[in-house]
């Protein structure tokens, strides 16, 4: 238990924030809702900023932690397209996109962040910077930041198709 309580309490209040926020946007995803474009990009984002910090941090592993970054994104980008974002209506004269309820972006963001504030634990508790953990570290934060640029690729390019569809339909003949 004093294990526990020094994790949280070393625990940046930044990361409290950010699980709060996450949880929040989860929950909220759980109806249909309209919101701006820049809003629903700010969680993929953050996860793509998280993903991308962890190859900045530390060069110490060799090259073998980089490639295993890259490798993870590679084959995570393309499953944003399988699992990708679900557009039920777009209004681009405002910029507003309309998603159905579901509670994927919740257990998906909940479990990304989960995964990497474990790895960031283990890499603190050992801050040797190579090996299996150094490894596992840059493929998780590859895995993401591939997802969520796979997954913001795949929701423009649906924003775009759907609102040149609905706009097309909207002039007159």
């Amino acid at each position: 238990m004093p294990f526990v309580l020094a994790l949280l309490q070393n625990t940046p209040l930044w990361v409290y924030l950010l699980l709060a926020y996450l949880v929040w946007q989860g929950i909220q995803s759980l109806r249909p809702r309209t919101q701006p474009v820049w809003r629903r990009l700010i969680v993929p984002l953050v996860f793509i900023a998280l993903g991308l910090s962890r190859i900045m941090q530390g060069n110490g592993g060799g090259t073998l932690p980089l490639l295993a970054w890259l490798a993870a994104a590679l084959v995570f980008a393309p499953l944003a397209v399988a699992t990708g974002p679900r557009l039920l209506a777009v209004d681009r004269s405002k910029g507003l996109v309309t998603f159905p309820g579901s509670v994927f972006p919740l257990i998906r963001n909940v479990t990304v962040f989960v995964v990497q504030y474990a790895i960031a634990v283990a890499a603190a508790r050992h801050l040797d910077g190579q090996g299996v953990l150094a490894i596992a570290g840059r493929a998780v934060s590859g895995a993401t930041a591939g997802y969520f640029i796979g997954w913001s690729i795949v929701f423009l390019i649906r924003y775009e198709r759907l609102g040149r569809r609905e706009g097309d339909r909207s002039r007159p003949q």
